[in-house]
């Protein structure tokens, strides 16, 4: 089996860790994002994954020709060179996509995070002998989203309602898809969206179904969701294997600590941290709601919450940050600041408190 990765392009909303790496490549819950995927997918079968990408690709590829030989799968890239949006990508991946098998491919949002249940949908998939299956997801702000109405007891889908006003359902769409070869034949290689152009279409001739996501699901995308999907992949982490969670008397809830990171004395961590390899953090530290990535050094008595601090930064003694502060790569707080909500910019050096939300070049 193939499948089809939408990259996309730079990333803007996970800024400024974009600046440093493609945003699939940056660590969540200390594996690169798209780690998480592939890894995934080969565990059932899939033996070729393809990243339609039109930003970086050498990097991205050079990153994980070491992956291929590990994981004994087949990377490859389509490059865009222009945005083609969610569909167009797929016709130009086409020969990639296409073997003489006629098995089903994957297609993944690369921002996507759950437990990709992909052997499930395999299984739905083929009971249901549709042309695509699509994977949903229930939330409890349909209106942000769009939405998809299906018949409750098939899946079939009915029909997409973008960012409804009034009330037709719960469930979205997951941006996890599993398409018959057929459904090439349905794109034109121009920008084009698979959700709002080739869907609708399968789904008029009732060739369309939906399968509910179990478990979690979430768009890190951006930092919030990002700080939010983190919870819910170590909730997730728990239940199946809490064997990989740190525990002892400076724990408090679901924390993942990387076997290379040093913790001093005294500290509390948690709940729902993730700190990298390489990582040190010094005595009297508070860290929760946070990712702390490789090489990063936190000083005594530092406090940090709902935030995420880049490669290799430094947090000064007794310094706060908190309130969605997003420090890229080699960023370096000094000691007694406050950062309420600041952004910024790799390689910079804060000197001076940051007392609301705003981004420091």
């Amino acid at each position: 089996m193939k499948a089809l990765i939408l990259v996309g392009g730079f990333g803007t909303r996970l800024r400024p860790l974009t600046l440093s790496v493609p945003k699939p490549l940056v660590e969540f819950a200390n594996k690169p994002m798209i780690l998480h995927q592939i890894e995934a997918l080969k565990a059932v079968g899939v033996t070729e994954v393809v990243l339609a990408i039109n930003y970086q690709p050498e990097v991205m590829l050079n990153f994980l020709k070491e992956f291929e030989t590990k994981l004994g799968i087949t990377i490859t890239c389509s490059q865009e060179t222009e945005p083609l949006g969610t569909a167009g990508p797929l016709a130009l991946a086409r020969d990639k996509l296409i073997d003489k098998s006629g098995e089903p491919f994957f297609v993944l949002n690369s921002d996507v995070i759950s437990e990709y249940p992909f052997k499930e949908m395999i299984e739905f998939h083929k009971a249901y002998g549709g042309e695509a299956s699509i994977m949903v997801t229930k939330v409890d702000e349909p209106s942000k989203y769009g939405v998809v109405v299906m018949e409750e007891s098939t899946g079939q889908v009915d029909k997409f309602v973008e960012k409804p006003k009034l009330f037709v359902g719960n469930k979205i769409n997951a941006g996890i898809y599993l398409l018959n070869p057929s459904v090439l034949d349905r794109i034109e290689l121009r920008p084009t969206s698979i959700e709002k152009e080739v869907f609708p279409k399968i789904a008029a001739e009732k060739k369309l179904y939906a399968m509910v996501l179990p478990g979690f699901w979430m768009d890190i995308g951006q930092p919030r969701d990002y700080v939010t999907g983190l919870r819910l992949y170590l909730d997730s982490l728990r239940k199946k294997a809490s064997t990989k969670l740190a525990a002892g008397s400076h724990i408090v809830g679901n924390v993942l600590v990387h076997e290379t990171a040093k913790i001093g004395e005294g500290c509390l961590i948690g709940p729902d941290v993730a700190i990298g390899p390489g990582c040190v953090v010094e005595s009297g530290v508070r860290l929760s709601r946070c990712t702390v990535m490789r090489g990063v050094r936190i000083k005594k008595h530092a406090c940090i919450s709902s935030s995420i601090v880049g490669w290799h930064s430094t947090i000064g003694q007794w310094a706060r940050v908190e309130n969605m502060t997003i420090l890229g790569e080699d960023v370096h707080v000094c000691d007694e600041i406050y950062s309420n909500g600041g952004v910024v910019l790799p390689h910079k050096e804060i000197k001076s408190s940051i007392l609301k939300p705003e981004i420091v070049m």
